[in-house]
């Protein structure tokens, strides 16, 4: 297999085991060269935390992309997560266009929100706008809610299939092309994901532990890439993808004192055995 270059763009949480801090080793892990772009960088994540730090580097990222297309810099994939602005959209949207190789893929997260609601410096604008952005995308990994808010299809707590169906049809009406559409259950004790690929549709679900935990969304989406740039099909990727990521949360179960993320590090041989 080829030696493969990732570029993921998206926030460094210093502390808090998610963004850049699980996209970089989980990648990596999967034995591809992995480029990072912060788009911020924060003391710790928002997730349960008080008084972080926050800095913003949009005003840094056309320097560095100006720089690496001088260098003749690029890369086989592009995989974006937490975009911190509509500013940093169009710059994934201009990065796509320099600095990535023929037949390379854009994977985006449209990571901005959950259980039926937006993260809160996201609004309706925004999600306008990363609609608009996984229209170009070559794999889309949204999840309930950011699916809802891109199509304008009411968010449901309880749902079936043919709820699911109706989902990813506005997702394909809004241009969406290859479809990985996580935390999708019908039953109380399972979860899953949806593969919707050249109009043919696959599930693979698992059992769902009940306490979720936070940053298992960037998880999910680092292994699917890593799995998937080692020339892993799309089902292949999602299905390892969330072994990975469930295995990854029951390592952390019982420690209450490890309330903040998952201990990825300690599946990392559970994932990379899964590549074999």
């Amino acid at each position: 297999m080829d030696y493969k270059r990732v570029l993921t763009m998206q926030d460094i949480s210093c502390f808090g085991q998610c963004s850049l801090t699980v996209a970089l080793p989980i990648i990596s892990a999967c034995k591809i060269e992995t480029t990072i772009l912060p788009s911020a960088v924060l003391s710790t994540h928002t997730g349960g935390f008080s008084g972080f730090t926050f800095r913003d580097l949009t005003d840094d990222i056309p320097k560095i992309i100006d720089h690496w297309e001088k260098e003749e810099i690029n890369f086989d994939a592009f995989y974006t997560g937490y975009l911190g602005s509509l500013t940093q959209i169009e710059y994934v949207k201009d990065i796509s266009k320099r600095l990535l190789k023929k037949d390379s893929k854009l994977i985006v997260d449209p990571a901005m929100g959950d259980n039926g609601k937006l993260y809160s410096i996201f609004d309706l604008t925004y999600a306008k706008e990363m609609a608009k952005l996984c229209k170009t995308a070559d794999i889309v990994l949204p999840n309930v809610t950011e699916a809802c808010f891109m199509t304008g299809v009411e968010y449901k707590e309880n749902y079936d299939e043919e709820y699911v169906d109706n989902l990813l049809r506005a997702l394909t009406e809004i241009g969406c092309k290859t479809i990985v559409l996580t935390g999708i259950g019908y039953t109380e004790d399972t979860t899953g994901v949806v593969v919707y690929e050249n109009g043919k549709k696959e599930y693979y679900k698992h059992k769902k532990i009940e306490k979720g935990c936070h940053g298992t969304g960037d998880v999910f989406s680092s292994a699917f890439v890593g799995a998937y740039m080692q020339g892993k099909t799309l089902f292949e990727s999602a299905k390892i993808s969330a072994n990975y990521t469930l295995k990854c949360i029951e390592n952390t179960q019982g420690d209450k004192s490890h309330w903040y993320g998952v201990k990825f590090e300690t599946a990392l041989d559970f994932l990379i055995d899964s590549l074999k």
